[in-house]
């Protein structure tokens, strides 16, 4: 490799950052700005931003080695992204948390529970659960990246990640939302260019699209023993119905991330960055042809590396990477494309990143500096500067994406990005959806909505669900055994479908059997929605 070639392509592409970050900087004035951008963004920016917010390392390296390892099935994954991450979020979803947020002037996820449902508590317990959970997320993104800088630049993995978090930390800390935002945009056109071209490169290697699945379907004599006794069928076939493999396949990837990014404070809060319904409307198509190309290209490219490593290696891919299926696209794009690429891919896969961990940076910022310490200080009738303090929380959250980065096992970016979604899914999703459609829904249903959830999943992480439960080890050490419910399937079964059920019927329960909210609380709420505000071009 040309490390010529790359440092200029780098100092062309951190030029380009500074650039759209200082412009960002230059037109953020308020609180607002820095927040929710004003509540003026362009329909293409919102969309873009989304998009890379949701599509970073994880999918394309985490996930696209799940594909290296079990299959094309993961690829149920990409229809449920833009089913429901796109289609529903935006249009069932996105148009009344816009409308109900600007009504309400939210400025964050938390502070637009809290004012929904006129709780201080429930702003300040959704801010903590955010900003304690979201860095295991960060985490993994900021492995994925720092992986492929090891494998194409023979970079030291720890100050991989150290050069990543200081230049994104940068942007985010000065420029607020609106630097987020632009340079999300700039970075998803990088990612979308390097994921069409890998993707058309892949199947012209391999002869088009049906030569190389049908060279993936014959190799079904190799595929993995271990996923075989786990309910595994073969690299383009479904597993099981029931088995292990199954339900790890169905409710930790497909619906645990699927449906979990629902409730995803660092993609809700982008509905209140645009002005009216047509922006969202107009941003659905550009949200969707993003989602339909980032996370099926990686898919499809981590199952046919198949196919390549052992054409060229005689081994399959898990082999090939020692078992660590985090490495399998870094070492399958540096083995298998042309060197060019390998730096357009290196700067598509460190924009994925990055446009990600700003997202969750910002949002733990914002956690931190509005829903968590602000009003705590302003109840004590201290003056504090809102900013100043979210700018602090992103200091500390960096600081423990880091710790937990260089602390974590390898093949952990997919688990890690699926705890995140089903942990915020459990807590958030049932109180969301209530908050939206569901003038019933009180006070102590919504608190209880979120502790019920939060509880659960810890529970359910810890002591029953196989993968986090043995190997975080608490479960052994307190009652000797390794899960309290070893029959299948219930160590095979994520905590998304058993706590998001379980955080509902409180939810409805509580607030069946507590006073309704006073109707200036739900007139403030709805007024908007009510009128139907929003939806024309105001």
């Amino acid at each position: 490799m040309d490390i010529m070639i790359l440092t200029i392509v780098f100092i062309i592409y951190i030029f380009m950052l500074v650039a759209v970050g200082y412009y960002a900087w230059k037109k953020t004035n308020s609180s607002e700005d820095f927040m929710i951008a004003g509540k003026d963004t362009h329909p293409a920016i919102m969309a873009l931003s989304y998009g890379a917010t949701f599509i970073s390392t994880a999918a394309i390296v985490g996930f696209g080695g799940v594909a290296g390892e079990y299959g094309m099935s993961v690829l149920w994954l990409a229809f449920l992204n833009i089913i429901v991450g796109i289609f529903i979020a935006f249009v069932f979803l996105g148009k009344r948390t816009r409308r109900m947020g600007h009504s309400l002037g939210s400025l964050t996820f938390p502070d637009f529970l809290g004012k929904r449902f006129n709780s201080k508590f429930i702003q300040h317990a959704s801010g903590l659960i955010i900003f304690c959970a979201m860095p295991l997320y960060a985490a993994v993104v900021l492995i994925g990246a720092a992986r492929f800088l090891e494998s194409s630049l023979m970079l030291d993995f720890g100050i991989s990640l150290f050069i990543l978090a200081v230049i994104i930390t940068l942007y985010v800390f000065f420029g607020g939302i609106k630097g987020v935002m632009y340079t999300d945009a700039l970075q998803a056109v990088i990612m979308v260019a390097a994921m069409l071209f890998l993707l058309a490169f892949v199947y012209w290697m391999f002869g088009g699209i049906t030569p190389a699945n049908s060279a993936l379907t014959n190799m079904v004599d190799l595929y993995p023993a271990s996923a075989i006794a786990g309910g595994g069928t073969g690299w383009t076939t479904f597993p099981t119905a029931g088995s292990p493999f199954w339900w790890n396949l169905v409710s930790s990837t497909l619906i645990g991330v699927g449906i979990g990014v629902l409730a995803q404070p660092q993609l809700v809060v982008r509905f209140m960055t645009v002005k009216s319904d047509k922006e969202l409307n107009r941003s659905v198509l550009i949200g969707g042809i993003f989602i339909a190309i980032m996370p099926t290209t990686a898919y499809i490219t981590g199952a046919l590396s198949n196919v390549y490593f052992f054409d060229e290696l005689g081994k399959i891919a898990v082999d090939v990477v020692g078992n660590n299926i985090d490495r399998i696209i870094p070492v399958f794009i540096n083995m298998a494309l042309p060197e060019w690429f390998v730096y357009l891919f290196l700067l598509s896969l460190v924009a994925a990143a990055m446009s990600t961990i700003s997202s969750q940076l910002h949002t733990q910022g914002t956690a931190f500096g509005i829903d968590i310490c602000d009003s705590i200080v302003k109840k004590s009738k201290k003056i504090i500067d809102e900013i100043t303090i979210t700018r602090i929380g992103i200091l500390i959250a960096i600081i423990l994406a880091l710790i937990l980065a260089y602390s974590l096992p390898g093949s952990v970016i997919a688990l890690g990005t699926s705890l995140f979604f089903e942990i915020c899914a459990a807590a958030f999703l049932p109180v969301f959806l209530g908050a939206l459609y569901w003038k019933r829904t009180t006070k102590a249903g919504a608190i209880a909505g979120i502790l019920s959830g939060t509880f659960v999943s810890l529970f359910w992480l810890l002591f029953v669900f196989e993968k986090t439960a043995a190997g975080l080890g608490l479960c052994q050490y307190l009652f000797g055994i390794s899960t309290l419910l070893p029959a299948a399937p219930w160590p095979y079964i994520d905590v998304m479908l058993i706590a998001v059920p379980i955080s509902a019927i409180f939810t409805i329960v509580v607030s069946l059997l507590t006073k309704p909210p006073a109707q200036e609380v739900i007139d403030k709420s709805f007024e908007d929605i009510d009128n139907n505000k929003g939806s024309g071009t105001q």
